[in-house]
């Protein structure tokens, strides 16, 4: 097996490589910094395309913030406190974290706990009532739910159902 030469990318290239990236789908500033080190730039070359990338509005940290809540808490139904991670994990800024995460209603994020809540308890085959309620709380808490509101949602669900 005979290993082919590294194919070198000039910055030019680079950036319009990196203009594709982010024009594809809302990136955040760490996704495109990673993808241009996969592409063999310099330090200072990613620095001055992120900059670049920027100020020509292909790269918006808040924007990418705002539409990583969205699609995770409306598609993936996952709560606050993964979504919170999610962002930590690509470096958003605490800032930006708790902007994009008030954009999540309070009424909708509730009912969608409880809509997710009755699924999985309908689902669970347990028979012992305490063990079912705990297997439920460990359910809903993995999916990102504040513990205080899954307790809430879970009291709420059991009294109806007797």
């Amino acid at each position: 097996m005979e290993n082919k030469p590294k194919k070198i990318i000039t910055p030019l290239v680079a950036i319009k490589k990196a203009e594709a990236y982010c024009a594809y789908q809302e990136r955040c500033q760490q996704e495109v910094r990673d993808k241009l080190y996969t592409l063999d730039q310099d330090p200072e070359n990613v620095d001055g395309i992120i900059v670049q990338l920027i100020e020509s509005g292909f790269l918006n940290e808040e924007r990418f913030a705002m539409a990583y809540v969205r699609g995770k808490f409306k598609q993936k139904q996952w709560g606050r406190v993964k979504i919170k991670q999610g962002l930590k994990f690509k470096k958003i800024s605490d800032y930006l974290i708790k902007k994009a995460l008030s954009s999540i209603d309070s009424e909708e994020y509730y009912q969608t706990l409880k809509t997710i809540a009755e699924k999985k308890h309908s689902e669970i085959k347990e028979t012992n009532e305490y063990k079912r309620k705990y297997k439920l709380i460990g359910i809903l808490v993995s999916k990102g739910f504040e513990s205080d509101i899954v307790s809430e949602c879970i009291d709420e669900l059991l009294l109806h159902e007797k």
